[in-house]
């Protein structure tokens, strides 16, 4: 991996040679949580991908971003070359309507050997891959934290043994996450990603999704439906091919370098017939 690059891609060219620490751990959290979405628009145009992190961090250097596999893949190899000890975790995230369960369909890191002022443990949370939920890393300690707009609960697990339970502030898109204390190989999330990435019973099959999290709120691209979460709540639907690459590109940082124009006519097609049938009640 290219750390170089992936480090000018998220604003922070200055931590190349820098020590680990909390605070530059924490540096590094934020700058990647604001400059690479969440997103799952590879699905909609038809690319596979895989939980590879060189993979997903080569895309992200080219400047896309992609969901919990990718983007906690890719930053636990870049801190991780940063000289950060870092493990990667098996999840499961509690949608509305569902049960907790460890499921693999979430990718937790955590990341130790940190002390802090109100960490004296050294033990944190890290986590990009939940949309709409973490700004910064949490100390992997029981409580209730607080990250602009948004709170958030942590405590031990009732369905993983040893494990962890984050509790989502009640405006978020999913209810909480749970995740086992054991170290988990990437092998451990190959499975639910085909059936992410495929299933038409998939959020990400059935809407294209992106997010941006920041200081004050998150925004939310569902379909045409774009939303602000937090300060300056709002939201408007995109009616148009120019409206929507302009949100994507403004609003999201994605430019779609990468995607050609016929790939681009195709996609927004794709979004608009399902949010069309959405509108009418049928199922996209």
């Amino acid at each position: 991996m290219n750390t170089a690059a992936y480090l000018r891609r998220i604003g922070l060219p200055d931590l190349l040679d820098a020590p680990p620490t909390a605070e530059n751990l924490r540096r590094l959290h934020v700058a990647h949580i604001e400059r690479v979405p969440y997103e799952a628009l590879e699905i909609w145009l038809g690319r596979p991908t895989t939980v590879d992190p060189a993979e997903s961090a080569e895309r992200i250097i080219r400047g896309r971003g992609g969901y919990c596999y990718h983007l906690n893949g890719a930053f636990s190899l870049l801190i991780k070359e940063l000289g950060y000890a870092v493990t990667r975790h098996v999840g499961g995230v509690q949608g509305r309507g569902g049960e907790p369960a460890i499921t693999a369909n979430h990718l937790v890191l955590t990341v130790r050997g940190l002390p802090s002022e109100d960490n004296p443990g050294g033990e944190w949370l890290a986590d990009l891959g939940l949309g709409d939920a973490l700004h910064e890393p949490l100390p992997l300690v029981a409580g209730i934290y607080r990250q602009g707009p948004f709170s958030y609960g942590l405590r031990h697990s009732e369905v993983a043994p040893e494990g962890w339970r984050l509790d989502h502030d009640p405006s978020g898109s999913f209810i909480g996450m749970d995740f086992d204390s054991a170290p988990a190989d990437m092998s451990a999330f190959t499975a639910m990603h085909h059936h992410l990435s495929t299933s038409p019973e998939s959020g990400f099959v059935r809407v294209a999704s992106v997010a941006r999290r920041d200081a004050s709120g998150v925004d939310l691209l569902r379909g045409l439906a774009l939303s602000r979460l937090g300060n300056g709540a709002h939201s408007v639907t995109l009616h148009t091919a120019r409206d929507y690459y302009s949100a994507l590109s403004d609003v999201f940082g994605l430019q779609l370098d990468d995607v050609s124009e016929e790939e681009k006519d195709a996609l927004f097609g794709k979004v608009f017939e399902a949010h069309e049938k959405w509108v009418a009640g049928t199922p996209a």
